[in-house]
């Protein structure tokens, strides 16, 4: 009998940090390769070497381009690794962009930890650079969804879509005569910009993500809930922050933002997108229109009434800039990016309302603000929180428990053992409650870097 093996070494326990280990035949592929985030004992796991030598890695399949499952690769590149990372276009395309401006990132705040004295080393260092970003490129390889790609004799997969993000993939592993599918980060039924995750699909293993295991999501309107929030603050003659990830999340809201003022339902108040990145993310919606279901009109108009601020003296105008606006900027759980800047000046301000519209996981400023804390550590000094806040919860791109299962049940025929990942333990527990139930699965919640080994024939 042969086998394989599965080592989830990130993404468990945890949202962030995916990567799983899957080894055969003496071939190593690693699917997702991402960034731990949230919790400085996460974050610590970054600088930890993998359990694997990244040059004995022979391929990546990547789900997605969002940091938590791309976010480590310019590490896994500069440890060695010298095979090919495989992703749709529309991935290769989003993951050129987060990796170059999260190397940015880490470069300004390592500088300014050095400049400002706030690290216990003796000087402070990226944990990868923009160069490092840059020699990520060259090992991208591009695929269509539903496309077989052969890695080795006995080693075939397929992308397919999973209705989260523009690109993103279940991807569909076969070894000899077994077939193990991996959700990544699943859609929800019936997305705003997307259409839904693909599931003509007969695996014998499932690793399924369980970010929203324990909720289903309210059926609730979002683009009211949306009016409603800025409406309030048009009334108060305040500004509108709102963080948001530039990858989806953002394209989400001016989607809303255009459907509303279509409407005549907002009035004239301005928007700006302050966000060099989540401007080159919509370049790339654009440049695929084929994977959404808006019509021309929509994606061509959606951006009109957007003013879009590139230079750096501009937001920081902006960010002084007393005037009722809404402003969308980066970064979505308040960990880096512009927003930061208007957080540092707008936080104290009572009439300005910060508007949460995705979620935040445990460890960042957003939890914490959503938590109820009274102050926040920004670029090493504390500001105290007296702005509205306010949360649309259910604009999540993830599915849900409900839309998980129904997804599943249209191939538990065939499984043989599910594993549930990327949730927080609580999340994945429920999950697994749910599953046993409907189906009479008892599914695994891997720990970090637990191993499993299983029948390959």
């Amino acid at each position: 009998m042969e086998q394989f093996k599965l080592k989830f070494i990130g993404g468990a326990g945890t949202v962030t940090g995916s990567k799983i280990l899957l080894q055969y035949d003496n071939k190593n592929i690693l699917i997702d390769c991402g960034l731990f985030q949230g919790l400085k004992e996460l974050r610590k796991l970054n600088w930890e070497s993998l359990p694997i030598d990244a040059a004995k890695i022979d391929a990546v399949l990547l789900t997605h381009g969002h940091l938590d499952h791309c976010g480590y690769l310019p590490v896994l590149v500069k440890n060695g690794f010298k095979g090919k990372i495989y992703a749709t276009s529309p991935t290769i395309a989003l993951s050129q962009i987060i990796l170059l401006d999260s190397g940015k990132i880490q470069e300004e705040d390592a500088n300014r930890a050095n400049s400002y004295g706030f690290t216990r080393h003796d000087k402070a260092l990226p944990l990868y650079t923009q160069a490092n970003a840059l020699a990520v490129s060259a090992h991208f390889s591009s695929h269509q969804y539903d496309e077989w790609v052969h890695l080795f004799p006995e080693i075939k997969f397929a992308f397919h879509n999973a209705g989260h993000i523009v690109g993103s993939a279940i991807v569909e592993v076969k070894i000899k005569d077994k077939t193990i599918l991996f959700s990544g980060d699943l859609g929800r039924k019936d997305p705003l910009l997307l259409y839904p995750a693909f599931k003509k699909i007969q695996p014998n293993y499932l690793v399924v993500e369980s970010t929203y295991g324990d909720r289903i999501h309210a059926e609730v309107d979002v683009k009211s809930q949306l009016e409603q929030v800025i409406k309030k603050s048009i009334e108060k003659s305040a500004t509108v922050l709102i963080p948001a990830f530039a990858v989806e999340r953002t394209q989400e809201i001016i989607y809303l933002l255009y459907k509303l003022k279509q409407e005549n339902r907002l009035g004239n108040i301005p928007i700006y997108l302050d966000s060099p990145m989540a401007t080159k993310v919509s370049e790339v919606y654009h440049d695929h229109l084929e994977l959404t279901d808006l019509t021309k009109e929509d994606r061509k108009n959606m951006f009109k009434d957007v003013h879009f601020v590139e230079d750096y003296k501009a937001s920081e105008a902006l960010v002084n800039d007393k005037r009722p606006k809404i402003v969308i900027a980066g970064s979505g759980m308040l960990e880096g990016g512009r927003m930061l800047n208007y957080l540092k000046n707008h936080l104290k301000n009572e009439e300005t309302t910060l508007l949460f519209c995705g979620y935040q996981a445990t460890g960042t400023r957003g939890r914490a603000i959503l938590e109820g804390t009274h102050a926040v550590k920004i670029h090493g000094e504390y500001y105290d929180i007296k702005c509205n806040i306010e949360s649309i919860t259910n604009m999540s791109s993830h599915a849900d428990q409900s839309e998980i299962l129904n997804w599943m049940s249209n191939f538990t025929n065939t499984l043989e053992t599910v594993f549930l990942n990327h949730g927080e333990p609580h999340q994945s527990q429920a999950l697994r409650v749910a599953i046993n139930t409907k189906f009479d699965i008892m599914p695994i919640v891997p720990f970090i870097n637990e191993s499993f080994k299983l029948k390959a024939d």
